[in-house]
């Protein structure tokens, strides 16, 4: 029994080393999956509640059954000034381990996520606190600006991503390290998940519908505009963009090249985090008109889909939702020119 206590002990210790730097403070000690997540569905964002609710992006956990999804929702920040890091899965070890989001005063490290709606895969562009006041940007967020008057509008954060991956390292999965200012983030003072939050969480993992094996990726439940309430008015659907594709989610070890960076071009003007030595910030890759996770053809040697989980997008009006898989491309011959007279 000891010499098996020892060799979990071992083999956490390498799963640690082998996490991106900065990454090792957020780890879920016992959780380690063998096969990668689904891609992120493709879903509205409900409308914000009230003034000074958070936004916090929906995520894939892991529980007896597989894989669920944990609705994005609107939730109250534990104390002003601070801001949500969302969770996510990381290779290590020889399988997935679950790194625990958290509150603090900047973003820090999430895995290069694409999780939307602010957090495009570095920091995050949704709003900022100004003072104890949380201001919205409304370019990303749903906000009825008749009702929180605390907004503004930059547009200039939004860039297209259409990178939908779900973990970092791994068969498919990003490659994405951390850079100094999250890894500064990583070591500030945090704040666990909220009692609401964790009920949240347990909430989704009693919901069969939630399972990827029951939604095939496409949760009829993708966000919910409060805690808990995942019934009635405020509860929104996946689009039918998002796929769940398992038969690509080997087990195998990560390769040099197997995944992809987030748009460096978005990494402007960001206000929620120390500043670093390039001064970057994060991107985004939500139209901001009606508030959808879109996913754009955008030529970009940053933005090629890992062909495990996620496939480019065709570009449509606003206001609809954007299917994943673009129509293949046919070559179709030329006729042929008439004989000429010898």
């Amino acid at each position: 029994m000891r010499k098996l206590q020892l060799l979990g002990l071992m083999l956490l210790a390498v799963a640690m080393l082998a996490m991106p730097s900065g990454a090792s403070a957020q780890i879920a000690v016992g959780i380690s999956v063998h096969i990668g997540p689904p891609v992120i569905p493709v879903y509205a964002q409900p409308i914000c509640p009230g003034a000074g609710y958070m936004w916090t992006p929906g995520y894939w956990a892991y529980g007896p059954d597989g894989y669920y999804w944990v609705p994005g929702t609107w939730v109250m920040a534990p104390a002003v000034g601070l801001l949500w890091t969302p969770g996510y899965w990381g290779w290590g070890g020889g399988g997935y381990f679950w790194h625990a989001g958290y509150w603090g005063p900047h973003v820090g490290f999430y895995g290069g996520i694409n999780y939307g709606f602010g957090y495009g895969g570095v920091g995050f562009v949704g709003g900022r606190w100004n003072g104890g006041v949380f201001a919205y940007n409304s370019a990303v967020m749903h906000v009825d600006t008749t009702v929180i008057h605390n907004t503004y509008i930059d547009r200039t954060v939004v860039v297209n991503n259409v990178n939908r991956v779900s973990y970092n390292g791994g068969e498919g999965g990003l490659t994405t390290r951390a850079t100094a200012a999250e890894m500064q983030a990583a070591n500030e003072h945090h704040i666990a998940a909220t009692n609401e939050q964790m009920q949240h969480e347990h909430t989704a993992s009693t919901n069969r519908a939630l399972l990827a094996s029951e939604n095939h990726g496409q949760p009829s439940i993708a966000a919910t505009s409060r805690p808990g309430q995942f019934t009635g008015h405020g509860v929104v659907a996946a689009s039918a963009a998002s796929h769940y594709n398992s038969a690509n989610n080997s087990n195998r070890p990560p390769s040099a090249n197997n995944g992809n960076r987030p748009n460096n071009a978005a990494t402007m003007n960001r206000s929620d985090r120390p500043p670093s030595a390039n001064g970057n910030s994060s991107s985004n890759s939500f139209h901001p008109n009606n508030n959808t996770q879109h996913s754009n053809n955008t030529p970009s040697n940053n933005t090629h889909a890992s062909n495990t989980h996620s496939s480019n997008t065709t570009n449509a009006p606003k206001g609809q939702s954007h299917s994943e898989n673009k129509p293949q491309q046919h070559n179709e011959s030329k006729p042929h020119e008439k004989e000429k007279p010898h």
